[in-house]
Formats: C-alpha cells, structure tokens, sequence
C-alpha cells in the first residue's frame, strides 16, 4: 500500500455489501447501507489496540472514505472503532 496513515489513524477496507436478506430477497442498490465493519489494512505508530489484519466494527459516519487503486477505503482514528472481532 502506497499509503501510511499517521499518528493513531488505520485504513479499513469495508466488507461487502449484502446482495439480498437472509430469506433471500435481493437488496436494490438505492436501499443498501454502507457496512459497519470491515478489515484494517493499515495501522498508525501510534495506534495500540489494533493492527493490520483485525476485523473491526466502526462507528456508522467515522472517517472519510476515498479510493486508491480502484478499491473504496476509509480512513478514521482509533478512537471510532467500537470493537474487534475476535
């Protein structure tokens, strides 16, 4: 990755979006949400409970969101995810 985040920011590349419901009807593109979680690909120095690699949920609005190399990224501070899944 051409980019390193600074001081306590990652980059999260989110998961993919659902295609359909658990009962399978399929989602049209106008009613999809953004997912809340995702992988980080990129840690910061100062960054202590993360690291790339872990699988996080974030907060809905966190970070800003830009692409690089064709993939959708978002950048946020440590302090806006909400948990590490185990």
């Amino acid at each position: 990755m051409g980019l390193k985040p600074l001081n306590d920011r990652v980059i999260v590349k989110r998961k993919a979006e659902e295609e359909k419901t658990a009962g399978g009807i399929y989602i049209p593109d106008s009613a999809k949400e953004k997912p809340q979680g995702g992988e980080i690909l990129a840690a910061g120095p100062e960054c202590k409970t993360v690291k790339a690699g872990d699988a996080v949920l974030f907060a809905k609005y966190a970070g800003s969101e830009f692409s690089m190399d064709g993939e959708e990224l978002v950048i946020m501070r440590e302090d806006d995810i909400l948990g590490v899944f185990a």
